[in-house]
């Protein structure tokens, strides 16, 4: 633990940061060191496990709740339970909502307050898992799938969660009769007050397991690296996430597990850019074709087809090719294939081209410039 770095530090934050802060902060990181795009890096492929694991303490609020107080300590899996670790311990879990029963009316005796405690064998969800894939842009435009490997705490199959070797069970505490508290009692100048703790024996757990699962150390769940399959849906876009349910950390107690939320990032085209739903690039085309008009081949993500240029197409038009952007995510509809155009001029031309494009301008004049015409008559007036 001690050559671990600050979790906050790893993602850049403050300690405090909100859970918006904490997914951006990941979400930037994962993409930075993802070893799709940095491969054969190893400093870049540590850093991307430090980010992962980082994110995957303070995007759960109880573990964040924990590490806040107790740092590393406070989620480390060999120190008293943490997040799915081995070796026995106290779960500040359990803890957690003992001292919130205690405060919620543990006072009673001379106070005549009735407790209202916390069962520590009640079935809890598992915390969020998070993973990333990387697509191209095609994939993203038309929808994909994927098999990606993903770090999750599973339920120990040798002891199917329960955390007692197999033929075994475990039992209730029978120092605090299964309910993970004990009573303590003080006589004060203002008469007799009652209050709660964790039990010594069960660590507030509310059992014990004599004979402890040796897969899991007793805890129940184990860290296994697994290849989920995913469909990533036409449309998506970079950086948004895809939650796919239950496929996240096992819960305790028979509880279901969280989610697997999947951050998405996709590739650069080289020549596509996306706008929204449409996608849009520079079509250089020649003065011939922009001043006659011209039937040309165009590139769309479905492949090369035939579009016309009309005669006195103007360099910067946007021309619209309609359907033939990126399908509406979840939805019905696409978005268009936006074409901005760039007329080329000609360069190098041969004394015989010069002449004839000389002559040509001579013979067209301003009459067929309506830009040029309108510019140099607003100049006329103005200096009348």
């Amino acid at each position: 633990m001690a050559d671990k770095r600050d979790f906050y530090e790893v993602l850049g934050l403050q300690k405090g940061a909100s859970d918006d802060e904490i997914k951006k902060a990941y979400r930037k990181l994962a993409k930075q060191y993802h070893p799709d795009l940095n491969p054969g890096d190893k400093e870049a492929e540590a850093h991307f496990k430090e980010v992962g694991e980082a994110y995957e303490v303070l995007s759960d609020s109880e573990k964040k709740a924990r590490y806040d107080q107790f740092g590393h300590a406070g989620v480390d899996p060999n120190f008293g339970g943490g997040y799915g670790g081995y070796g026995g311990g106290v779960d500040f879990g359990d803890i957690g909502d003992i001292f919130s029963s205690i405060f919620n009316g543990g006072f009673g005796g001379g106070f005549g307050g009735n407790s209202r405690r916390a069962n520590p064998n009640a079935p809890r969800r598992g915390s969020d898992a998070a993973a990333s894939v990387i697509i191209s842009f095609d994939e993203a435009a038309k929808g994909c799938k994927k098999k990606i490997g993903v770090q999750r705490i599973a339920s120990c199959p040798d002891c199917a969660g329960s955390g007692a070797k197999a033929g075994t069970s475990p039992k209730s505490c029978p120092q605090c009769g299964g309910s993970g508290y004990e009573t303590r009692q003080q006589r004060t100048p203002f008469g007799v007050m009652q209050t709660q703790a964790p039990c010594s024996r069960c660590q507030g757990k509310g059992r014990i397991i004599e004979s402890p699962c040796p897969s899991c150390g007793g805890q129940g769940r184990i860290r296994k690296t697994e290849q989920v399959g995913i469909n990533i849906p036409a449309g998506i876009d970079d950086g948004q996430v895809i939650n796919i349910p239950g496929k996240g950390n096992a819960g305790t107690n028979g509880g279901p597990s969280g989610d697997l939320q999947i951050q998405v990032t996709v590739r650069p085209h080289p020549l596509f850019e996306r706008d929204g739903f449409n996608i849009w690039y520079e079509l250089p085309i020649t003065y011939a074709q922009a001043a006659l008009g011209a039937e040309i081949d165009i590139p769309t993500l479905d492949g090369r087809i035939s579009y016309e240029i009309k005669e006195g197409t103007q360099p910067g038009d946007i021309l619209r090719v309609r359907g033939k952007g990126i399908p509406y995510l979840n939805g019905r509809g696409t978005g268009d294939l936006l074409l901005k155009v760039v007329v080329e001029v000609p360069k190098n031309l041969s004394k015989e081209q010069k002449k004839l494009l000389t002559a040509f301008e001579e013979a067209t004049g301003d009459k067929n410039y309506q830009k040029r015409k309108s510019f140099f008559d607003k100049i006329k007036r103005g200096f009348q």
